[in-house]
């Protein structure tokens, strides 16, 4: 396999694997530790990630659980998820802090599909800005007589393919979201 192959493959990899960490944080109704991954807390000072701050888990379906290493960083915690605007409301007894997931509306439900498929869209334009890239690279490698033009046919048809796969894992994996979304 040919370098520009390989690299393309590889950058095609991490658009399809940013994909899935953009659409991870969002909200299906159900429980999710996901959802609170962007959010940062005040550690003396310096802003951690909630998961370097104490445990989070899931209780059940519906609620989240956040277990602070140090019990006075609690109110922290609290404050830090009511900032992030993610209309989640956490209630906390002192030690131990929950989180009730509320259930979606329909509209809402409606709303976060089309914002998975439009990250979608962006990860399939980001493939395709790969293969433009790579297809121009075999065809500078080409003109400069590092590669026939048979390899240059060759190595542009693994390309596209490459291209297909990726964009067909890609609705693939929205629709899978789009399924856990309208779930109800």
């Amino acid at each position: 396999m040919n370098n520009h192959v390989k690299d393309a493959k590889n950058r095609m990899d991490k658009s399809i694997e940013a994909f899935r960490e953009e659409i991870a944080k969002v909200r299906t109704g159900k429980a999710t530790t996901a959802l609170l991954d962007g959010i940062k807390v005040d550690y003396y000072g310096t802003l951690s990630p909630l998961k370097q701050v104490g445990n989070v888990s899931v209780l059940d379906a519906h609620t989240l659980s956040i277990t602070p290493w140090d019990k006075s960083l609690v109110s922290v915690i609290d404050r830090a998820i009511l900032e992030a605007n993610l209309g989640l409301n956490p209630q906390n007894d002192g030690t131990n802090i929950k989180i009730p997931i509320p259930p979606l509306t329909e509209e809402r439900r409606k709303e976060l599909v089309k914002l998975v498929k439009k990250f979608g869209e962006d990860a399939k334009v980001a493939v395709r800005n790969v293969r433009r890239d790579a297809n121009n690279h075999l065809k500078q490698s080409e003109k400069n007589k590092e590669i026939s033009e048979d390899d240059l046919k060759r190595f542009e048809d693994e390309i596209q393919k490459l291209t297909d796969d990726h964009v067909k894992k890609i609705d693939e994996i929205i629709s899978h979201k789009e399924k856990e979304i309208m779930e109800v």
